[in-house]
């Protein structure tokens, strides 16, 4: 599923796939003492150099717990995002499951039994602090197994200085208005006026906030798949034939573009307007592009909702430290430490009072639009097992939906069908 965020740039990739190798040979504790409860915790890296490896936040974090808590030792390994989720798998699959995970999907193993749920591993004021729908994200038949652990969302960015050349305003209200600034930038000469990234990398991510634009999603109201509702196939009709058939998205194909060519391109400053998240700030600072912020547009004016993508905690069964694990939760979720990683790598608490305080905190800065969308963002459906294919699924076919002489309602149904195949089979 992917996390909340992993930072692109160029020559991040290489460092990222090395501290991967790297930064599951550190740990932190004492597994050879005798007296007292060693977890295991395995965690994903948020880095894009060593000097910010998220391994020194778990490693320092670590050591304070334990110098309040000396029964307790926590031994961490980090590894990339790249490895990460397939690093737990092995581990369960092997009957050596840690005992806790914070990496990017839960239902599998919910689904297994193999997860302690949200009362047995969390004391009622830190279950009762998460953001509602962040905390619904995380339930299995009403029961939470999935803990968030942070979020992110996303929204319109645009490059003040391209928009200032062709004469625009503001940035748009509507997807007309859209369309029109699109064109506007391709006239003075902007090499993608809208930078659209269907591509493997992660389509899901871009398909979804144009859904929930177009009024609809993946999912209705009782979890059931949606992805050829008349609302998508309006979304995609209208994005091949005012997008992408008048040239509007720039010379790669939408279903060739990643995201992360579609960043360094707007960090480049060859990019009139994508969709976001908050570390392309930074991306786009050091190149010195003077860009602006937005909620994505719907037809008629605000979409309905923005699109949130949690990443999680889930604590595991087999080593029965539920008493252990719990202390140490809470721990982690205290406000001074959900603050401290958010801020350190750019993203937004999963916690009314982390996020409240963020909000209320001079510091919040440019994160504070993120931040005014996460508690109506909607989620991926990441509770349905099924998820993860049909995810896959659309990364693969969705650009095709945009693409000259396709038929967008065929797309759109060929992945219906397919999606309710998976979740039936489940």
């Amino acid at each position: 599923m992917g996390a909340v965020v992993r930072r692109h740039g160029r020559g991040l990739t290489a460092v990222a796939a090395a501290l991967g190798l790297t930064a599951g040979l550190a740990a932190c504790g004492h597994p050879g003492d005798s007296d007292g409860v060693t977890l295991r915790l395995v965690a994903a890296d948020y880095g894009d150099s060593p000097a910010n490896a998220s391994q020194k936040y778990w490693t320092t974090l670590a050591d304070r717990f334990e110098a309040s808590h000396p029964g307790i030792r926590i031994k961490v390994a980090v590894y990339s995002w790249n490895d990460v989720d397939r690093r737990v798998k092995d581990m369960v699959a092997r009957g050596d499951a840690p005992d806790i995970a914070q990496i990017g999907a839960y239902a599998d193993y919910a689904a297994q039994d193999r997860l302690y749920s949200a009362d047995d591993v969390l004391s009622i004021p830190t279950e009762a602090n998460f953001l509602p729908a962040l905390r619904t994200a995380g339930e299995v038949s009403r029961i939470q197994y999935g803990l968030p652990f942070v979020a992110s969302t996303r929204l319109l960015f645009y490059n003040r200085t391209l928009f200032a050349k062709a004469g625009i305003g503001g940035p748009p209200t509507t997807w007309e208005e859209l369309r029109d600034d699109a064109a506007l930038l391709k006239a003075h000469g902007v090499k993608v006026p809208f930078a659209l990234p269907l591509g493997p990398e992660e389509a899901q991510a871009e398909t979804m906030m144009w859904l929930l634009s177009g009024g609809d999603g993946y999912v209705n109201d009782i979890g059931s798949y949606t992805l050829d509702s008349k609302q998508n196939v309006r979304t995609f009709t209208w994005l091949k034939d005012n997008l992408v058939g008048p040239g509007l998205t720039g010379p790669t194909p939408p279903a060739r573009l990643d995201r992360a060519e579609a960043f360094a391109e707007f960090a480049d400053g060859d990019v009139g307007m994508l969709n976001g998240h908050p570390t392309l700030m930074k991306t786009a600072d050091d190149q010195g592009v003077k860009f602006g912020m937005v909620p994505l547009p719907g037809p008629d004016g605000r979409a309905k909702a923005a699109m949130g993508v949690a990443d999680w905690m889930m604590a595991f069964k087999q080593g029965g430290h539920k008493a252990e694990i719990r202390t140490f939760l809470d721990y982690v979720y205290n406000d001074t430490n959900m603050l401290s990683f958010c801020r350190e790598y750019d993203l937004l608490p999963v916690t009314t009072s982390a996020s409240q305080a963020m909000s209320g905190a001079h510091s919040a800065g440019r994160l504070g639009p993120f931040l005014d969308e996460l508690p109506s963002a909607e989620l991926y459906p990441v509770a349905k097992t099924s998820w993860a294919a049909v995810s896959a699924d659309i990364k693969k076919t969705i650009g095709s939906a945009v693409a000259p002489g396709a038929d967008p309602a065929s797309v759109l149904g060929a992945l219906e069908r397919s999606a309710q195949a998976t979740d039936n089979a489940d």
